[in-house]
């Protein structure tokens, strides 16, 4: 088996191209589709390089995994499809949730399907799939997003954004129906228990203090290292950490594109009559309290 990763520096996400390198049988985890929200421009050169080395080294593509619905990234699940029809756009079932809350938030038109049917796959959690000479284990670790998912192939997990480098953490937990509580069972009983020599590949590096560019630890540096959750760290502090430390963050600078692109499987929104497509930004209006503090004005 061989990994080939892509770093997107915009973003700071990770695409993987797994592959055998005898029958060339693959998956594709995480491709990204490039944006830039000033002008509302999308173009494809980050998913150009990975069609690129796709074809370069003839591989065959089975699967194009989604470890979640992103809120940092557009996916180029669609672009790759165009290139590799046969290959199944693939995310774990619990996407349905996701769906159905960004429905409302987004004011989605209500033939919009909440039923994952945008995706050719939905994975269950402990399912083993067969991608020719290949094969993952899903394994379900909710808590950044209800419908997170990691992939265990042969030695290698490929986490999302559970698991950052040991430098950097874990994911963040604010998002709708996230949970801090849910991600330290994810990472304690089900990740921390693969064996400690498993390899390990993030789905982001923000590179902390300016640091070269980093994807690959293993389970063993996780629990004795990371710096938000070791193997003897508790959920109470845990989770008393990773809510204090998200109420700090401000919202992802592609969160409302990316999210009503992803949970259609990465598919812009259909053009209208002029050919012309249209992303939907809500827009939130708060309102001073006597404190001084904010408060969001559910009527606007």
């Amino acid at each position: 088996m061989m990994i080939e990763p892509f770093f997107d520096e915009r973003t700071s996400t990770v695409t993987y191209v797994v592959y055998d390198s005898a029958t060339g049988d693959a998956v594709v985890i995480d491709p990204v589709l490039d944006y830039e929200p000033a002008a509302s421009k999308v173009w494809t050169e980050s998913a150009d390089k990975v069609i690129a080395y796709l074809r370069e080294k003839n591989l065959k593509p089975h699967f194009i995994l989604e470890t979640h619905a992103h809120a940092d990234h557009l996916s180029a699940a669609q672009e790759l499809k165009k290139v590799f029809p046969q290959a199944v756009n693939a995310v774990a079932e619990r996407i349905t949730l996701v769906q159905q809350t960004f429905k409302t938030v987004f004011d989605l038109p209500a033939g919009f399907a909440t039923d994952g049917s945008q995706f050719d796959r939905l994975l269950h959690d402990g399912e083993t799939v067969t991608a020719g000479t290949l094969s993952f284990k899903v394994i379900s670790t909710p808590g950044h997003t209800p419908a997170c998912a990691s992939y265990l192939i042969e030695d290698a997990v490929f986490t999302g954004d559970a698991l950052f480098m040991p430098d950097m953490g874990t994911g963040r937990c604010d998002f709708p129906l996230g949970s801090a509580a849910d991600l330290f069972l994810s990472i304690s009983n089900k990740l921390y228990t693969l064996p400690a020599s498993t390899r390990v590949f993030v789905g982001h590096d923000y590179q902390p203090g300016g640091r070269e560019v980093a994807w690959e630890s293993t389970i063993e540096a996780q629990k004795k290292h990371n710096i938000q959750l070791k193997s003897d760290t508790t959920q109470d502090d845990f989770v008393k950490f990773r809510q204090a430390r998200d109420k700090t963050l401000a919202a992802p600078r592609l969160l409302f594109q990316s999210v009503q692109v992803n949970i259609d499987a990465g598919a812009l929104p259909a053009a209208d009559d002029s050919c012309r497509r249209y992303l939907k930004i809500p827009v939130n209006i708060f309102r001073p309290l006597a404190d001084g503090e904010l408060t969001l004005d559910e009527c606007n």
